[in-house]
């Protein structure tokens, strides 16, 4: 038996007036999903648990059958392993992202206008970053490169109580109300506040501006944790894993669980990510794996975006690409379960996430149902005899265990 999770990150919603009424799923062209729905187990899955916040750590670690409430302890933990960053018992990572500031005239106060200074290239943001780490980094704070706006900052023997705000939840809100607040607040602020002076003049920067696009012109920190302690999938399990995603997040999470983790060139985490590539690999991983994760990132950064044509078209390559190439080459492996979901919704309306619950599909290539009159989409969560699963970590063990 094989199982393949294939991930829409974000790509549920809610109705859209630009649309008709219709969410982005409902209006985006899905013919594998249905496909999918109308032969297999239908449902609705909380992924994110009463009280914790709806982040895609959460929601993805919730997917992977590990309870949030026991196993999570922040969201740049997991980054720090998929980019190679060890860290102590004592470190604390912080998530540190490039972003856009737009300041009044007399710049005594901010807005936050872009949380990934405008989808920056990663090699854009490296040369910021090292430029970051060269000024700014000391024995204490240490800063680390990663793909596109996400980058990492360590503490040596930081806080880890501080109250941090991600950037995609107040785009458009003076940042004052959201700097980080707790123990050694002034330490992360005055390092957010001193990268503005030296990112705003930087050549890349210049260039950006030049060119029309948004410049990287500040550090901002969040997502803060320490190193978790997860068991591995196989020994959770019983089952050689893959994962593939251009996440570092998703990735580290993949590491904690003991995953192969599969590098496709091309991969960005946008409307433009390798999406082919990406389900060829996973595929190819089958050849050595029992399991494989597909994250595709693309249909929540439409959704923090704020871009619901860009949603549209993420979901429907997500389906036609990613889904329809699983699904005809997964059979030459026999026996095989495929399950299908987003991580947690992200509404165009909101450009943040909710925790609101998701629609999910499982199908069983052994047990294929008979044709139900049913289509993917968000108006599966309000159908009768739907399986319908509280304890969002507790589907894998559906996925996998029952017969």
């Amino acid at each position: 038996m094989k199982y393949v999770v294939i991930i829409g990150d974000g790509m549920a919603d809610r109705p859209l007036k630009e649309l008709g009424g219709k969410t982005p799923l409902q209006y985006a062209r899905t013919d594998n999903m249905d496909r999918l729905a109308s032969k297999g187990i239908i449902g609705s899955a909380h992924t994110i648990p009463e009280g914790m916040h709806p982040g895609s750590d959460i929601a993805n670690l919730s997917i992977l059958g590990y309870n949030p409430a026991e196993y999570y302890s922040g969201r740049a933990p997991l980054e720090a392993a998929s980019i190679g960053v060890g860290l102590t018992e004592t470190d604390v990572a912080y998530r540190c992202n490039l972003v856009t500031l737009k300041f009044n005239r007399d710049r005594t106060k901010a807005l936050m206008e872009d949380y990934s200074s405008g989808h920056i290239t990663t090699e854009e943001s490296r040369e910021l970053m090292q430029e970051v780490g060269r000024v700014l980094g000391s024995e204490q704070i240490r800063f680390y490169p990663g793909v596109s706006y996400r980058h990492l900052m360590v503490w040596a023997n930081g806080s880890s109580d501080m109250e941090c705000a991600p950037p995609h939840d107040i785009l458009g809100k003076d940042i004052i109300d959201y700097l980080p607040v707790g123990h050694n607040e002034a330490l992360l602020r005055q390092l957010m506040l001193d990268s503005v002076d030296l990112l705003e003049g930087h050549p890349v920067n210049r260039e950006r501006v030049k060119n029309g696009l948004n410049p990287a012109n500040s550090i901002w920190f969040w997502g803060q944790g320490k190193r978790p302690s997860i068991p591995s999938f196989e020994k959770k399990y019983g089952l050689k894993g893959a994962l593939v995603s251009a996440v570092d997040l998703t990735k580290g999470l993949g590491i904690y669980a003991g995953f192969e983790i599969l590098e496709v060139p091309g991969m960005t985490g946008y409307i433009d990510t390798n999406y082919q590539g990406k389900a060829d690999e996973a595929l190819r991983s089958l050849e050595r794996a029992d399991f494989v994760y597909i994250h595709v990132e693309a249909p929540d950064e439409a959704g923090h975006s704020g871009k619901c044509r860009d949603k549209v078209k993420a979901i429907e390559d997500f389906d036609r690409i990613v889904v329809g190439t699983v699904m005809e080459g997964v059979k030459r492996f026999g026996d095989h379960r495929i399950l299908v979901m987003p991580d947690h919704p992200t509404p165009i309306e909101l450009r943040t996430h909710s925790a609101d619950p998701v629609p999910f599909i499982i199908y069983d290539s052994r047990s294929q149902r008979p044709e139900q009159d049913v289509v993917y989409d968000e108006s599966i969560l309000d159908r009768d005899g739907i399986m319908v699963v509280r304890d969002g970590y507790t589907l894998m063990d559906h996925f996998i265990r029952e017969k």
